[in-house]
C-alpha cells in the first residue's frame, strides 16, 4: 500500500519545479499578489498519523496527485496542439517545395534534350568531316596514273592548268553565292516563354498603345474628312481628289502622298516640330511605373487585360465569323446581292476600257466617302432604308447568333409539337398555357417540379431558363461535403431553387420560398479579392448564418432578378393582407 501511496504521489513534476502562483503570466489578479497571505494549514499530530499510516483515508494526497495529473495531461494536449500545427506550416513548405522541384524537373527535361541536339550535332559534323577527308584523299589516287600521260602530252597537261585557273577563279568569285543556295535542314528552335510578370504585362500594354497610336490618328483624321470636321480642309481635299479621279492620276496622288509623309517624318526624327491633324491630339498624361504592386492590384490588373482581350478578339471574331457567313451562302438573300454584283463587274471589266471602269470606281468612292456617308451619319434612318453595305454588314448574323436562333426554333417545335399531343389527350378543360408549358420544362435530371417536389405551375422564369452556375456554401454545416456544393440555381414566381450536381437525390437540393426570405444583398467571399466579390447571401428563419451562393459569373443579373421577384412577391402578400 506504501508504494502505491508513493507512486500517486510523485506521478507527476516535482513540487519544486512548478512556478510560483505569483509569478506565473498567466495567473489572475486573484490568483497572486503581495498582500494575501497564504495560509499553510496546520496538521496535527493525529492528521500526520493519519498520512503516514497506509491504512489510513489518505484523502489530501489523493487529491494533489489527481491535480498533478490532470495539470500534465492538460500540458500534453497544448504540445500536440503545437505539433498539429507544426505538422501543417511542414505540409504547406513541403508542397511549396514540390512545386519547385517540379519546375526544375521540367527545366531537366529541356537540359536532356538539348544535351541531346548537341550530340546529333557533334555526330553529324564528323561524319561530313569523314565525308570531305574521304574526297580529298580519292582526289590525288586518281591523279596518280594519269601523271605519265600529263608528262607525255604538254598541249594536254596546258589544257588542264587552264581549266584549273578558271575554275579556281570561278569558285573564288562566285563560290560564295553558291554555297548560300546550298538546301539545309532546318533547325526547331524553341522559344524559352517569360514567365508572368505584372510589371512586364504593364510594359507590353503601354508599348502595343504606343504602336497602335499612328494608325489610330490616320484613322481619325480620316473620320475627321468625312465628317467634315474642318469644312475647308474637306473642301479643298474632296476637290483636290475629284480633279485627280477625273484626269487619272489618282496613283500618283497617293504615291505623292506618301513620299511626303515620309519627308515629314524625316524632318520630325531631325528634330523638327512638325504637327500637322485635322483632328487636335490630346495628350494623354503618362502614369510612372509602379515597381512593387500589392496581390489586389495585380489582379486587378490581370482582369483588366483579360477584358480587354476579351472584347477585342469578340470584335474579331465577329467580323471573321460575317464574313465567313457571308460567302457560305448562310443567309442567301444577302450572298445572291453579293453574287449579281460579281457577274456584274465581271462582264463591264470583260467589255468596256480599264480607264472607264477606274473613272466609275474613283468617282464612285469620292462621293460616297464625302458626301453619302456625311448624309448617312447625320439621318441614322436614311442610313437604315437606304444605305447597302451598312444594312449588309448588320445583318449578318454571327456563329452564336446562329446557334441562338437553331436552339429558338427546336425549341418552338418541341412546343407546338408538345402542345398538340396534349391537346389530344384527355386532358383537364381548366389549365391555361402557361401551366401547360412549364410541365415539359425539365432539366438534366428530369422534369423540374419533379426534381425540387414542387407544383407543376411552377417553372424558371424566363431569364434563368437555363439557371446560373454557382456554389452554395452553408456555413451552418461543418462537413465539408455539406459545407460547399456545386450546382445549378433557378428563380422561379414563388420559390428560389438550387440543383446540386453531384447527387441525383432531392436531399441534396435546397428549395427556399421568397416569402421567407428576411435578407438579400451582394456577398464578397474572400475580402483579398478586388471588386464587389462574385456571391449572394440570403438570410432565412431556418439559418443562424446566412447561405451564400457564391463563384456566380452573372452575378448582378441573378441579383437583380432575385431581388425584383422577391420585391414582387411581398409586395403582393402584403396587399392581399391588408
Amino acid at each position: 500500500m506504501l508504494k502505491k501511496l508513493d507512486k500517486i504521489r510523485f506521478r507527476g513534476h516535482k513540487r519544486d519545479e512548478f512556478l510560483d502562483l505569483a509569478e506565473s503570466p498567466n495567473a489572475s489578479d486573484t490568483e497572486c499578489g503581495d498582500e494575501i497571505p497564504v495560509k499553510i494549514p496546520r496538521t496535527s499530530t493525529r492528521d500526520n498519523e493519519e498520512l503516514r499510516d497506509p491504512a489510513g483515508p489518505g484523502t489530501i494526497i489523493m487529491a494533489s496527485g489527481v491535480q498533478d495529473f490532470n495539470r500534465t495531461e492538460s500540458d500534453r494536449l497544448n504540445e500536440i496542439k503545437g505539433h498539429l500545427e507544426i505538422a501543417l506550416l511542414e505540409k504547406h513548405f513541403l508542397q511549396e517545395e514540390l512545386r519547385k522541384l517540379r519546375e526544375e524537373t521540367n527545366a531537366e527535361t529541356l537540359r536532356q534534350e538539348l544535351e541531346k541536339e548537341r550530340q546529333r550535332r557533334l555526330e553529324l559534323e564528323q561524319k561530313v568531316n569523314e565525308v570531305l577527308k574521304a574526297r580529298t584523299e580519292e582526289v590525288p589516287a586518281a591523279q596518280q596514273p594519269a601523271k605519265p600521260q600529263m608528262q607525255a602530252n604538254g598541249t594536254d597537261k596546258r589544257s588542264h592548268t587552264v581549266c584549273s585557273r578558271l575554275q579556281k577563279w570561278f569558285c573564288d568569285k562566285f563560290g560564295e553565292y553558291v554555297e548560300d543556295f546550298r538546301f539545309q535542314p532546318e533547325e526547331n528552335t524553341v522559344e524559352t516563354e517569360e514567365p508572368l510578370s505584372a510589371r512586364r504585362l504593364t510594359e507590353n500594354m503601354r508599348r502595343l498603345k504606343r504602336g497602335a497610336k499612328p494608325v489610330t490618328n490616320f484613322v481619325k483624321n480620316l473620320s475627321a474628312l468625312s465628317d467634315w470636321y474642318s469644312i475647308y480642309t474637306s473642301a479643298i481635299a474632296f476637290i483636290i481628289y475629284m480633279n485627280a479621279v477625273w484626269h487619272g492620276w489618282a496613283i500618283p496622288m497617293f504615291l505623292f502622298l506618301a513620299i511626303l509623309r515620309l519627308s515629314l517624318n524625316y524632318l520630325i526624327a531631325r528634330g523638327w516640330r512638325i504637327q500637322w491633324s485635322i483632328v487636335p491630339e490630346v495628350s494623354e498624361p503618362m502614369e510612372p511605373p509602379k515597381e512593387d504592386l500589392t496581390v489586389s492590384e495585380k489582379f486587378q490588373l490581370v482582369l483588366d487585360v483579360a477584358q480587354k482581350a476579351q472584347n477585342l478578339f469578340g470584335k474579331m471574331a465577329d467580323i471573321l465569323e460575317k464574313i465567313k457567313n457571308l460567302f457560305m451562302w448562310v443567309q442567301p438573300e444577302i450572298t445572291q446581292k453579293l453574287y449579281i454584283t460579281l457577274w456584274a463587274a465581271f462582264i463591264a471589266s470583260c467589255f468596256l476600257p480599264y480607264r472607264i471602269i477606274g473613272l466609275a470606281m474613283g468617282l464612285y468612292a469620292g462621293i460616297k466617302f464625302f458626301l453619302i456617308d456625311f448624309i448617312f451619319k447625320r439621318c441614322p434612318r436614311l442610313r437604315a432604308k437606304y444605305d447597302t453595305p451598312y444594312i449588309i454588314w448588320t445583318s449578318l448574323p454571327t456563329d452564336p447568333q446562329l446557334k441562338e436562333r437553331s436552339n429558338a426554333t427546336v425549341s418552338r417545335r418541341l412546343q407546338t409539337a408538345a402542345s398538340r399531343s396534349y391537346v389530344g389527350s384527355s386532358a383537364p378543360t381548366g389549365i391555361s398555357k402557361d401551366e401547360d408549358t412549364s410541365r415539359f420544362h425539365t432539366t438534366k435530371r428530369g422534369n423540374f417540379h419533379e426534381v425540387f417536389n414542387l407544383s407543376e405551375n411552377e417553372r424558371p422564369l424566363a431569364v434563368c431558363e437555363n439557371g446560373w452556375r454557382c456554389c452554395l456554401i452553408n456555413r451552418d454545416r461543418k462537413m465539408p461535403t455539406d459545407y460547399i456544393r456545386n450546382g445549378v440555381l433557378y428563380v422561379t414566381e414563388n420559390y428560389l431553387c438550387f440543383e446540386s450536381s453531384k447527387s441525383g437525390s432531392s436531399k441534396r437540393n435546397k428549395v427556399i420560398k421568397l416569402t421567407d426570405i428576411t435578407d438579400i444583398q451582394k456577398y464578397k467571399v474572400l475580402s483579398v479579392l478586388p471588386g464587389s466579390g462574385m456571391g449572394i447571401a440570403v438570410s432565412t428563419p431556418s439559418t443562424q448564418k446566412p447561405l451564400v451562393f457564391g463563384a456566380m459569373v452573372h452575378r448582378d443579373e441573378a441579383f437583380e432578378t432575385i431581388f425584383n421577384q422577391y420585391v414582387k412577391i411581398t409586395s403582393a402578400s402584403s396587399s392581399s393582407e391588408s
